[in-house]
């Protein structure tokens, strides 16, 4: 059976995606902190009948990483596909968080990352085969007031990729490199994120429940595209941050800032998970699900972009034919 890799596997998008891969008949290997999160998350990925292994690692650590990978090849085998899954975030004004903080969130959410397909691509290039995927976002193209670091990683994680890319494309390597960026999510991570509002967090409208989106990752590692837009509000943002990023500056001033709150006040010394984790939230969903939309569409923007031009230039053709003929 194929591998799969999951950083970040044990809860939210991750977990979905391993469970997933899983149905799909892929064997899954997991990488999380969380011992207990790793333990019930295998256990579910092998009622799926396909074999599991999971490793406790910090992606934010090389040496762990290092040790994880090589853990995973010795105990299933070659990897097909990597996904890099894993992140945290502090949602707060810019001016109220630590260096310490803001590092932790890059050093996950970013350097993460750069520490997964580093590991991925050691495994990889002996075959010179196989599919690296970045969950990424759309606030890696239109960043959202109170998670300037999240956003500020993800946009690093797209800078990094795209070098990347062009690196593979250079040296003829048949590995490929995806990016699937995505919209707000109903995952746990509004539970357990450290949080300096003075309300609970919650992701901005529209929803999307984390099977949905788990599906558009499995698509992607079929497909292959360079990137991946996920959920409409995803290419909504995208598009219009390339037509109207000074308006949608104000817009983000006023909706991105209450819509991540909700009414209830956030609990006071409330566990967070920016350095250990946080127990008994080890699970795919979040408490959004009232308002969480079971489907989503799921857009490569290069082959839609392909379409797009090829439809325009068809209809421009048409009008200076029709012109021409008036003139005749």
């Amino acid at each position: 059976m194929p591998l799969v890799v999951v950083t970040g596997g044990t809860a939210g998008v991750g977990r979905a995606t391993a469970l997933c891969f899983a149905q799909h008949g892929y064997d899954v290997a997991v990488i999380a902190r969380s011992q207990k999160g790793l333990t019930a998350t295998i256990k579910e990925i092998e009622s799926a009948g396909v074999r599991a292994f999971g490793m406790s690692a910090d992606v934010a650590d090389t040496r762990q990483m290092e040790e994880a990978a090589t853990q995973i090849v010795n105990a299933l085998g070659p990897v097909n596909v990597w996904i890099n899954a894993a992140m945290c975030t502090v949602i707060s004004p810019f001016a109220e968080m630590s260096p310490s903080e803001y590092q932790r969130v890059t050093d996950v959410t970013y350097h993460g990352v750069i520490n997964g397909t580093r590991e991925a691509l050691k495994i990889m290039s002996s075959q010179n085969v196989g599919h690296i995927i970045q969950i990424g976002s759309a606030l890696a193209y239109r960043s959202v007031p109170l998670q300037s670091a999240y956003c500020g990683a993800k946009a690093a994680i797209r800078g990094f990729t795209d070098a990347l890319r062009s690196e593979l494309i250079h040296s003829r390597s048949h590995i490929r490199l995806t990016m699937v960026h995505l919209p707000a999510v109903n995952t746990p991570q509004f539970e357990w994120s450290r949080n300096k509002l003075p309300r609970a967090t919650r992701p901005v409208a529209p929803v999307y429940q984390p099977e949905a989106i788990a599906e558009a990752v499995y698509k992607a590692s079929l497909l292959a595209p360079r990137e991946l837009w996920v959920g409409l509000s995803t290419v909504q943002s995208i598009i219009g941050n390339i037509f109207f990023p000074g308006w949608l500056d104000k817009l983000m001033s006023k909706k991105a800032w209450g819509g991540q709150m909700q009414a209830e006040l956030q609990p006071i010394n409330a566990a967070d998970n920016l350095y250990i984790p946080v127990e008994g939230h080890h699970r795919s969903k979040g408490k959004f699900s009232g308002e969480a939309k079971d489907s989503v569409i799921a857009i490569d923007p290069a082959r839609t972009g392909k379409v797009a031009l090829t439809m325009f230039s068809a209809v421009f053709c048409a009008l200076l034919w029709r012109k021409s003929g008036r003139k005749k």
